[in-house]
Protein backbone atom coordinates (compact mmCIF):
# COMPACT_ATOMS: atom_id res chain seq x y z
CA UNK A 1 0.00 0.00 0.00
CA UNK A 2 1.34 3.40 -0.95
CA UNK A 3 1.56 5.87 1.66
CA UNK A 4 -0.49 8.75 0.84
CA UNK A 5 -0.18 12.04 3.18
CA UNK A 6 -2.40 14.16 1.72
CA UNK A 7 -5.10 11.66 2.88
CA UNK A 8 -3.49 10.35 6.04
CA UNK A 9 -3.81 12.17 9.63
CA UNK A 10 -1.27 13.19 12.11
CA UNK A 11 -1.14 10.51 14.12
CA UNK A 12 -0.95 8.15 10.40
CA UNK A 13 2.00 10.11 9.78
CA UNK A 14 3.72 10.29 12.95
CA UNK A 15 3.43 6.52 12.99
CA UNK A 16 4.57 5.95 9.45
CA UNK A 17 7.49 8.50 10.00
CA UNK A 18 8.72 6.01 13.48
CA UNK A 19 8.38 2.83 11.32
CA UNK A 20 10.56 3.49 8.33
CA UNK A 21 7.95 3.54 5.75
CA UNK A 22 8.36 7.09 4.81
CA UNK A 23 10.79 10.08 5.41
CA UNK A 24 10.30 13.75 6.72
CA UNK A 25 11.92 15.03 3.78
CA UNK A 26 9.45 13.64 1.27
CA UNK A 27 6.57 14.51 3.37
CA UNK A 28 7.62 17.97 3.32
CA UNK A 29 8.48 17.96 -0.12
CA UNK A 30 4.72 16.91 -0.50
CA UNK A 31 2.98 19.56 1.90
CA UNK A 32 5.49 22.58 0.09
CA UNK A 33 4.18 20.80 -3.37
CA UNK A 34 0.44 21.06 -2.51
CA UNK A 35 1.08 24.38 -0.71
CA UNK A 36 2.43 25.56 -4.25
CA UNK A 37 -0.10 24.00 -6.22
CA UNK A 38 -2.99 26.41 -4.57
CA UNK A 39 -1.24 29.12 -3.92
CA UNK A 40 -3.59 31.18 -6.66
CA UNK A 41 -6.53 29.42 -5.42
CA UNK A 42 -7.23 28.26 -1.88
CA UNK A 43 -4.72 30.83 -0.98
CA UNK A 44 -3.99 29.64 2.64
CA UNK A 45 -0.44 30.37 3.22
CA UNK A 46 0.99 34.05 4.24
CA UNK A 47 4.30 32.56 4.65
CA UNK A 48 6.11 29.41 3.38
CA UNK A 49 9.28 28.18 5.04
CA UNK A 50 10.76 26.17 2.03
CA UNK A 51 14.28 25.98 2.61
CA UNK A 52 13.77 26.15 6.37
CA UNK A 53 11.06 23.37 7.05
CA UNK A 54 13.01 21.12 4.18
CA UNK A 55 16.05 21.62 7.02
CA UNK A 56 14.63 20.84 9.72
CA UNK A 57 12.58 17.84 7.64
CA UNK A 58 16.82 16.55 7.09
CA UNK A 59 17.27 17.12 10.49
CA UNK A 60 14.29 14.79 11.36
CA UNK A 61 15.01 11.99 9.53
CA UNK A 62 18.50 11.97 10.89
CA UNK A 63 17.21 11.74 14.15
CA UNK A 64 14.67 9.49 13.16
CA UNK A 65 17.75 7.19 11.50
CA UNK A 66 19.51 7.02 14.78
CA UNK A 67 16.80 5.99 16.19
CA UNK A 68 15.41 9.15 18.13
CA UNK A 69 11.33 9.37 18.93
CA UNK A 70 9.36 12.27 19.46
CA UNK A 71 5.63 12.39 19.34
CA UNK A 72 5.18 14.44 16.00
CA UNK A 73 9.01 13.55 14.80
CA UNK A 74 8.97 14.85 11.18
CA UNK A 75 5.29 15.96 10.59
CA UNK A 76 4.95 18.74 8.79
CA UNK A 77 2.34 20.94 10.67
CA UNK A 78 1.57 24.95 9.88
CA UNK A 79 0.21 27.50 12.37
CA UNK A 80 -1.40 30.82 12.12
CA UNK A 81 0.32 34.33 11.70
CA UNK A 82 -0.38 35.40 14.65
CA UNK A 83 2.21 32.86 16.10
CA UNK A 84 5.82 33.91 16.21
CA UNK A 85 8.16 31.48 14.24
CA UNK A 86 12.12 32.71 14.87
CA UNK A 87 12.97 34.06 11.37
CA UNK A 88 9.55 34.85 10.16
CA UNK A 89 7.26 37.77 10.49
CA UNK A 90 4.02 38.20 12.83
CA UNK A 91 1.79 40.27 10.42
CA UNK A 92 -1.42 38.56 12.00
CA UNK A 93 -3.65 39.32 9.15
CA UNK A 94 -1.50 43.06 8.34
CA UNK A 95 -0.47 44.96 5.55
CA UNK A 96 3.14 46.17 5.27
CA UNK A 97 6.69 44.88 5.52
CA UNK A 98 6.80 43.46 8.69
CA UNK A 99 10.87 42.47 9.98
CA UNK A 100 11.21 38.44 10.89
CA UNK A 101 11.47 37.85 14.93
CA UNK A 102 13.80 36.66 17.09
CA UNK A 103 12.26 34.23 19.04
CA UNK A 104 9.64 31.42 18.58
CA UNK A 105 6.67 32.05 20.72
CA UNK A 106 5.74 29.40 23.33
CA UNK A 107 3.31 27.24 21.29
CA UNK A 108 5.65 26.97 18.12
CA UNK A 109 8.38 26.00 20.81
CA UNK A 110 6.66 23.17 22.15
CA UNK A 111 5.72 22.12 18.70
CA UNK A 112 9.28 22.05 18.01
CA UNK A 113 9.93 19.92 21.03
CA UNK A 114 7.81 17.20 19.89
CA UNK A 115 9.71 17.52 16.71
CA UNK A 116 7.17 19.03 14.17
CA UNK A 117 8.59 20.19 10.90
CA UNK A 118 6.72 23.95 10.64
CA UNK A 119 6.18 24.44 6.94
CA UNK A 120 4.55 27.83 6.94
CA UNK A 121 1.84 30.58 8.54
CA UNK A 122 -1.36 30.24 7.38
CA UNK A 123 -3.32 33.65 6.59
CA UNK A 124 -5.56 35.33 8.87
CA UNK A 125 -7.73 39.04 9.04
CA UNK A 126 -6.29 42.05 10.23
CA UNK A 127 -5.72 41.15 13.85
CA UNK A 128 -8.59 38.03 13.68
CA UNK A 129 -11.35 40.45 13.55
CA UNK A 130 -13.46 38.76 11.64
CA UNK A 131 -15.37 35.40 10.28
CA UNK A 132 -13.66 35.69 7.61
CA UNK A 133 -10.14 35.28 5.91
CA UNK A 134 -9.70 38.48 3.52
CA UNK A 135 -7.73 41.79 3.33
CA UNK A 136 -5.70 43.67 0.83
CA UNK A 137 -2.59 42.49 2.41
CA UNK A 138 -2.78 39.04 1.14
CA UNK A 139 -6.32 38.53 -1.01
CA UNK A 140 -8.34 36.06 0.09
CA UNK A 141 -8.21 32.02 1.09
CA UNK A 142 -10.95 30.42 -0.38
CA UNK A 143 -12.59 27.33 1.00
CA UNK A 144 -12.06 24.17 -0.11
CA UNK A 145 -15.15 22.73 -0.44
CA UNK A 146 -16.40 25.50 -2.78
CA UNK A 147 -13.77 28.26 -3.56
CA UNK A 148 -16.54 31.03 -4.49
CA UNK A 149 -17.05 30.88 -0.30
CA UNK A 150 -14.70 32.09 2.55
CA UNK A 151 -13.68 28.70 4.44
CA UNK A 152 -14.49 31.58 8.27
CA UNK A 153 -11.74 33.28 10.18
CA UNK A 154 -10.07 34.36 11.48
CA UNK A 155 -8.05 30.94 11.36
CA UNK A 156 -9.56 29.91 7.87
CA UNK A 157 -5.76 29.48 6.57
CA UNK A 158 -5.00 26.87 8.87
CA UNK A 159 -8.62 25.31 7.97
CA UNK A 160 -8.59 25.73 4.46
CA UNK A 161 -5.12 24.12 4.63
CA UNK A 162 -6.20 21.33 6.90
CA UNK A 163 -9.31 20.66 4.66
CA UNK A 164 -7.73 20.43 1.40
CA UNK A 165 -5.03 18.14 3.09
CA UNK A 166 -1.93 20.87 2.59
CA UNK A 167 -1.12 19.75 6.17
CA UNK A 168 -2.62 17.20 8.20
CA UNK A 169 -3.25 19.25 11.04
CA UNK A 170 -2.48 22.88 12.22
CA UNK A 171 -2.57 25.78 14.95
CA UNK A 172 -5.22 28.38 15.02
CA UNK A 173 -6.55 30.78 18.00
CA UNK A 174 -10.13 31.50 18.62
CA UNK A 175 -11.25 34.74 19.99
CA UNK A 176 -14.60 34.72 19.38
CA UNK A 177 -14.87 31.28 17.91
CA UNK A 178 -12.36 31.26 15.55
CA UNK A 179 -10.76 27.81 15.43
CA UNK A 180 -14.38 26.46 15.39
CA UNK A 181 -16.68 28.88 12.81
CA UNK A 182 -13.76 27.78 10.48
CA UNK A 183 -14.39 24.18 11.70
CA UNK A 184 -17.89 24.23 10.91
CA UNK A 185 -17.28 25.74 7.65
CA UNK A 186 -14.07 23.44 6.06
CA UNK A 187 -15.82 19.99 8.12
CA UNK A 188 -13.13 19.89 10.50
CA UNK A 189 -12.83 19.25 14.16
CA UNK A 190 -11.53 22.28 16.07
CA UNK A 191 -10.52 22.30 19.73
CA UNK A 192 -10.87 25.73 21.76
CA UNK A 193 -9.29 24.98 24.49
CA UNK A 194 -9.48 26.03 28.46
CA UNK A 195 -7.90 29.35 28.65
CA UNK A 196 -4.15 28.98 29.25
CA UNK A 197 -3.76 25.43 27.97
CA UNK A 198 -2.04 26.08 25.29
CA UNK A 199 0.56 29.33 25.81
CA UNK A 200 0.03 32.59 23.81
CA UNK A 201 3.10 33.89 25.29
CA UNK A 202 5.06 36.07 24.33
CA UNK A 203 1.31 37.64 25.01
CA UNK A 204 1.04 37.35 28.96
CA UNK A 205 -2.85 37.11 27.49
CA UNK A 206 -4.43 37.84 24.35
CA UNK A 207 -7.49 40.29 23.65
CA UNK A 208 -7.53 40.66 27.45
CA UNK A 209 -7.93 36.73 27.71
CA UNK A 210 -11.06 36.31 25.52
CA UNK A 211 -8.04 34.65 22.63
CA UNK A 212 -6.82 31.19 23.35
CA UNK A 213 -4.82 28.89 20.94
CA UNK A 214 -6.05 25.52 19.60
CA UNK A 215 -5.85 22.96 17.53
CA UNK A 216 -7.40 21.90 13.66
CA UNK A 217 -7.54 18.57 12.01
CA UNK A 218 -9.80 16.42 10.21
CA UNK A 219 -10.42 13.48 13.09
CA UNK A 220 -10.48 13.96 16.91
CA UNK A 221 -7.51 12.13 17.65
CA UNK A 222 -5.45 14.09 15.79
CA UNK A 223 -6.77 17.34 17.22
CA UNK A 224 -6.09 16.11 20.41
CA UNK A 225 -2.25 15.21 19.62
CA UNK A 226 -1.63 18.55 18.40
CA UNK A 227 -3.22 19.98 21.84
CA UNK A 228 -1.28 17.44 23.98
CA UNK A 229 1.74 18.36 21.56
CA UNK A 230 1.40 21.86 21.92
CA UNK A 231 0.12 22.50 24.80
CA UNK A 232 1.86 23.49 28.29
CA UNK A 233 2.70 27.16 29.57
CA UNK A 234 5.57 29.54 29.56
CA UNK A 235 6.92 30.35 32.98
CA UNK A 236 5.61 34.00 33.37
CA UNK A 237 1.73 32.78 32.14
CA UNK A 238 -0.92 34.38 34.23
CA UNK A 239 -3.22 30.81 33.47
CA UNK A 240 -1.99 27.43 33.79
CA UNK A 241 -4.42 25.15 33.78
CA UNK A 242 -4.06 21.69 35.44
CA UNK A 243 -2.75 19.34 32.43
CA UNK A 244 -5.10 16.79 30.43
CA UNK A 245 -4.13 14.01 28.41
CA UNK A 246 -6.29 14.34 25.59
CA UNK A 247 -5.09 11.96 23.52
CA UNK A 248 -5.99 9.48 25.73
CA UNK A 249 -9.22 11.01 26.35
CA UNK A 250 -10.08 10.43 22.77
CA UNK A 251 -9.39 6.50 23.03
CA UNK A 252 -12.31 6.51 26.23
CA UNK A 253 -15.68 6.02 26.08
CA UNK A 254 -17.62 9.29 27.60
CA UNK A 255 -20.29 7.13 29.64
CA UNK A 256 -24.25 8.78 29.58
CA UNK A 257 -24.03 12.78 29.95
CA UNK A 258 -26.68 14.79 30.07
CA UNK A 259 -26.39 16.69 26.95
CA UNK A 260 -28.27 20.35 26.96
CA UNK A 261 -29.15 21.23 23.05
CA UNK A 262 -28.97 25.31 23.31
CA UNK A 263 -30.73 26.75 19.71
CA UNK A 264 -31.37 29.90 20.89
CA UNK A 265 -28.13 32.35 20.95
CA UNK A 266 -27.01 34.38 23.50
CA UNK A 267 -29.02 37.88 23.75
CA UNK A 268 -27.88 39.77 21.12
CA UNK A 269 -29.30 43.58 20.01
CA UNK A 270 -29.18 42.57 16.30
CA UNK A 271 -31.68 39.76 14.67
CA UNK A 272 -29.72 36.19 14.60
CA UNK A 273 -32.21 33.73 13.04
CA UNK A 274 -30.97 30.36 12.89
CA UNK A 275 -30.61 29.04 9.51
CA UNK A 276 -33.31 25.87 8.72
CA UNK A 277 -30.45 23.95 7.16
CA UNK A 278 -28.20 24.17 10.13
CA UNK A 279 -31.04 23.66 12.52
CA UNK A 280 -32.34 20.33 11.45
CA UNK A 281 -28.11 19.38 11.26
CA UNK A 282 -27.89 20.26 14.70
CA UNK A 283 -31.05 18.14 16.01
CA UNK A 284 -29.91 14.97 13.86
CA UNK A 285 -26.74 15.13 15.86
CA UNK A 286 -28.65 15.60 19.03
CA UNK A 287 -30.44 12.62 17.98
CA UNK A 288 -27.63 10.57 17.06
CA UNK A 289 -26.58 11.76 20.88
CA UNK A 290 -29.71 10.06 22.19
CA UNK A 291 -29.59 6.99 20.22
CA UNK A 292 -26.07 6.23 21.48
CA UNK A 293 -27.48 6.46 25.28
CA UNK A 294 -27.62 10.20 26.27
CA UNK A 295 -29.83 12.06 27.57
CA UNK A 296 -31.11 14.97 25.33
CA UNK A 297 -33.33 17.70 25.94
CA UNK A 298 -33.91 21.43 24.82
CA UNK A 299 -31.95 23.93 27.67
CA UNK A 300 -30.13 26.98 27.61
CA UNK A 301 -27.16 28.48 29.62
CA UNK A 302 -28.40 31.20 31.31
CA UNK A 303 -26.34 34.17 29.59
CA UNK A 304 -27.69 37.02 30.85
CA UNK A 305 -26.33 39.66 29.71
CA UNK A 306 -22.78 38.23 28.89
CA UNK A 307 -22.15 40.64 25.76
CA UNK A 308 -21.74 43.73 27.98
CA UNK A 309 -18.20 42.17 29.02
CA UNK A 310 -17.55 40.74 25.93
CA UNK A 311 -16.97 44.70 23.78
CA UNK A 312 -14.84 45.69 25.90
CA UNK A 313 -12.08 43.14 25.75
CA UNK A 314 -12.41 42.60 22.39
CA UNK A 315 -12.27 46.34 21.77
CA UNK A 316 -9.47 46.97 24.16
CA UNK A 317 -7.15 43.60 23.00
CA UNK A 318 -7.42 45.77 19.45
CA UNK A 319 -6.33 48.81 20.46
CA UNK A 320 -3.86 47.00 22.03
CA UNK A 321 -2.55 45.34 19.04
CA UNK A 322 -2.68 48.68 17.21
CA UNK A 323 -0.76 50.57 19.54
CA UNK A 324 2.10 48.18 18.40
CA UNK A 325 1.61 47.90 14.92
CA UNK A 326 4.50 48.80 12.71
CA UNK A 327 2.42 50.20 10.13
CA UNK A 328 -1.13 51.60 11.24
CA UNK A 329 -2.00 54.05 8.19
CA UNK A 330 -2.09 50.89 6.51
CA UNK A 331 -4.88 49.38 8.75
CA UNK A 332 -8.31 48.99 7.83
CA UNK A 333 -10.57 52.04 8.62
CA UNK A 334 -12.71 49.35 10.53
CA UNK A 335 -10.00 48.45 12.59
CA UNK A 336 -8.94 51.93 13.81
CA UNK A 337 -12.68 52.53 14.87
CA UNK A 338 -12.44 49.47 16.74
CA UNK A 339 -9.89 50.54 18.35
CA UNK A 340 -10.80 54.23 19.46
CA UNK A 341 -13.88 52.24 21.12
CA UNK A 342 -11.18 50.14 22.70
CA UNK A 343 -9.12 53.09 24.13
CA UNK A 344 -12.82 54.81 24.93
CA UNK A 345 -13.59 51.77 26.93
CA UNK A 346 -9.78 50.51 28.21
CA UNK A 347 -10.77 51.94 31.88
CA UNK A 348 -13.47 51.87 34.02
CA UNK A 349 -15.60 49.58 31.77
CA UNK A 350 -12.77 47.10 31.26
CA UNK A 351 -12.30 46.71 34.75
CA UNK A 352 -15.83 45.94 35.64
CA UNK A 353 -15.75 43.51 32.24
CA UNK A 354 -13.07 41.86 33.75
CA UNK A 355 -14.74 41.52 37.40
CA UNK A 356 -18.07 40.59 35.43
CA UNK A 357 -16.24 36.99 34.38
CA UNK A 358 -16.07 35.44 37.86
CA UNK A 359 -20.26 35.66 38.72
CA UNK A 360 -20.67 34.77 35.21
CA UNK A 361 -18.86 31.75 35.51
CA UNK A 362 -20.74 31.00 39.10
CA UNK A 363 -24.27 31.91 37.26
CA UNK A 364 -23.20 29.32 34.32
CA UNK A 365 -21.58 27.21 35.95
CA UNK A 366 -24.69 26.02 37.84
CA UNK A 367 -26.47 25.13 34.85
CA UNK A 368 -23.47 22.10 34.98
CA UNK A 369 -24.97 20.37 37.45
CA UNK A 370 -28.41 19.67 36.16
CA UNK A 371 -25.99 18.85 32.49
CA UNK A 372 -22.59 17.77 31.58
CA UNK A 373 -22.08 19.10 27.94
CA UNK A 374 -24.08 21.60 25.54
CA UNK A 375 -24.50 20.94 22.08
CA UNK A 376 -25.26 24.20 19.95
CA UNK A 377 -25.02 25.34 16.53
CA UNK A 378 -20.95 26.93 16.04
CA UNK A 379 -22.96 29.53 13.26
CA UNK A 380 -26.47 30.62 12.23
CA UNK A 381 -25.29 30.78 8.55
CA UNK A 382 -23.58 28.83 6.14
CA UNK A 383 -20.00 30.52 4.66
CA UNK A 384 -20.76 33.51 2.89
CA UNK A 385 -19.21 34.02 -0.03
CA UNK A 386 -15.96 35.74 -0.82
CA UNK A 387 -16.34 39.69 -0.65
CA UNK A 388 -19.37 39.63 1.69
CA UNK A 389 -17.60 41.87 4.30
CA UNK A 390 -15.57 43.84 1.99
CA UNK A 391 -16.12 47.62 1.59
CA UNK A 392 -18.75 47.55 4.31
CA UNK A 393 -18.83 50.00 7.17
CA UNK A 394 -18.11 49.23 10.77
CA UNK A 395 -21.62 48.92 12.12
CA UNK A 396 -22.63 47.16 8.94
CA UNK A 397 -19.91 44.50 9.47
CA UNK A 398 -20.87 44.09 12.63
CA UNK A 399 -24.32 43.58 12.09
CA UNK A 400 -23.22 40.73 9.08
CA UNK A 401 -20.97 39.26 12.05
CA UNK A 402 -23.48 38.96 15.02
CA UNK A 403 -26.09 37.11 11.95
CA UNK A 404 -23.64 34.79 10.80
CA UNK A 405 -22.08 34.08 14.28
CA UNK A 406 -23.94 34.75 17.52
CA UNK A 407 -23.02 31.22 19.70
CA UNK A 408 -19.35 31.18 19.87
CA UNK A 409 -18.10 33.62 21.69
CA UNK A 410 -19.34 33.30 25.44
CA UNK A 411 -17.25 30.45 26.03
CA UNK A 412 -14.15 33.18 25.30
CA UNK A 413 -15.43 35.16 27.83
CA UNK A 414 -15.68 31.67 30.36
CA UNK A 415 -12.02 30.64 28.95
CA UNK A 416 -13.83 27.45 29.35
CA UNK A 417 -13.12 24.13 26.38
CA UNK A 418 -15.28 23.78 23.27
CA UNK A 419 -14.84 20.98 20.72
CA UNK A 420 -16.27 21.82 17.64
CA UNK A 421 -17.25 19.05 15.26
CA UNK A 422 -18.36 18.99 11.67
CA UNK A 423 -22.71 18.55 11.91
CA UNK A 424 -23.04 17.80 8.04
CA UNK A 425 -23.51 19.27 4.66
CA UNK A 426 -26.21 22.16 3.34
CA UNK A 427 -28.18 21.38 0.58
CA UNK A 428 -25.58 22.97 -1.88
CA UNK A 429 -22.93 20.92 -0.53
CA UNK A 430 -21.46 23.56 1.81
CA UNK A 431 -20.23 22.04 5.52
CA UNK A 432 -21.73 23.44 8.85
CA UNK A 433 -20.90 21.96 12.58
CA UNK A 434 -21.38 22.31 15.93
CA UNK A 435 -19.63 22.67 19.21
CA UNK A 436 -19.80 20.96 22.22
CA UNK A 437 -19.31 22.85 25.10
CA UNK A 438 -18.10 22.44 28.72
CA UNK A 439 -17.40 23.67 32.19
CA UNK A 440 -14.03 24.62 33.19
CA UNK A 441 -10.86 21.95 31.97
CA UNK A 442 -13.46 20.03 30.52
CA UNK A 443 -11.57 18.74 27.39
CA UNK A 444 -11.14 14.73 28.48
CA UNK A 445 -15.15 14.37 28.32
CA UNK A 446 -15.60 16.92 25.42
CA UNK A 447 -12.99 15.06 23.55
CA UNK A 448 -13.78 11.89 24.59
CA UNK A 449 -17.78 12.58 23.31
CA UNK A 450 -16.41 14.09 20.01
CA UNK A 451 -14.97 10.48 19.41
CA UNK A 452 -17.71 8.74 20.00
CA UNK A 453 -19.99 10.78 17.44
CA UNK A 454 -16.92 10.63 14.92
CA UNK A 455 -16.99 6.85 15.08
CA UNK A 456 -20.71 6.73 14.24
CA UNK A 457 -20.39 8.84 11.51
CA UNK A 458 -17.18 8.86 10.28
CA UNK A 459 -17.22 12.68 8.82
CA UNK A 460 -13.24 12.39 8.17
CA UNK A 461 -14.38 9.77 5.25
CA UNK A 462 -15.36 12.60 2.91
CA UNK A 463 -13.11 15.17 1.50
CA UNK A 464 -13.73 18.40 -0.83
CA UNK A 465 -12.90 18.32 -4.41
CA UNK A 466 -10.09 20.51 -4.02
CA UNK A 467 -8.12 18.43 -1.31
CA UNK A 468 -8.27 15.26 -4.90
CA UNK A 469 -7.40 17.87 -7.32
CA UNK A 470 -5.73 21.15 -6.16
CA UNK A 471 -5.81 22.54 -9.66
CA UNK A 472 -9.73 22.41 -9.46
CA UNK A 473 -9.94 24.75 -6.84
CA UNK A 474 -11.13 27.45 -9.41
CA UNK A 475 -12.98 30.18 -8.53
Amino acid sequence: MTFDPAVTGLADTARALAEGRVTSRALTEGALARIAATRDTLNAFRVVRTGAALAEAEAADRELAAGGRRPLLGVPVAVKDDMDVAGEPTAFGCAGDFPPVAADGEAVRRLRAAGAVIVGKTNTCEFGQWPVTEGPAFGATRNPWNPRHTPGGSSGGSAAAVAAGLVPAALGSDGAGSVRIPAAWTHLVGIKPQRGRISTWPHAESFQGITVNGTLARTVADAALLLDAAGGNHVHDPHRPPAVDASAAARRDPGRLRIALSLKPPFTALPTPLHPEIRARVVELADRLAVLGHTVEEADPPYGQIGLTFVPRATAGIAERVAEAPFPALLDPRTLAAARLGRLLGGPPLRAARRAEGPLKRRIGAFFTSYDVVLAPTTAAPPPRIGALRGLGGFATDRAVIAACPYAWPWNVLGWPGVGVPAGFMGDGLPVGAQLLGPAHSEPLLVSLAAQLEAELRWQDRWPPSAADPASATV
